[in-house]
């Protein structure tokens, strides 16, 4: 089986839109995990995706059409085990 392209995002949410940009980001295909959290961001991602230009749509034609999301920081993972 060939590798899937990991990538963490951080997400900025407007005031009061945390909870509404949470259940949107879950209901997006290659989503993995979606939590708030405490801290400098509101929201931290994991997208897991074929390829690395299929994290780029779900980021800028999914992610991105999200209204709420102030800022983002993605981290691509540059390896992992399962």
């Amino acid at each position: 089986m060939a590798d899937k392209t990991r990538a963490y995002i951080l997400i900025e949410t407007a005031v009061g839109k945390t909870g509404e940009v949470t259940e949107q980001l879950r209901a997006l295909t290659g989503m993995t995990a979606v939590d708030a959290v405490t801290g400098p961001f509101d929201i931290i991602a994991v997208a897991e995706t074929d390829t690395l230009n299929a994290i780029g749509d779900l980021i800028s034609v999914g992610m991105h059409r999200i209204p709420g999301i102030v800022k983002t920081i993605t981290c691509l993972s540059v390896s992992y085990s399962e």
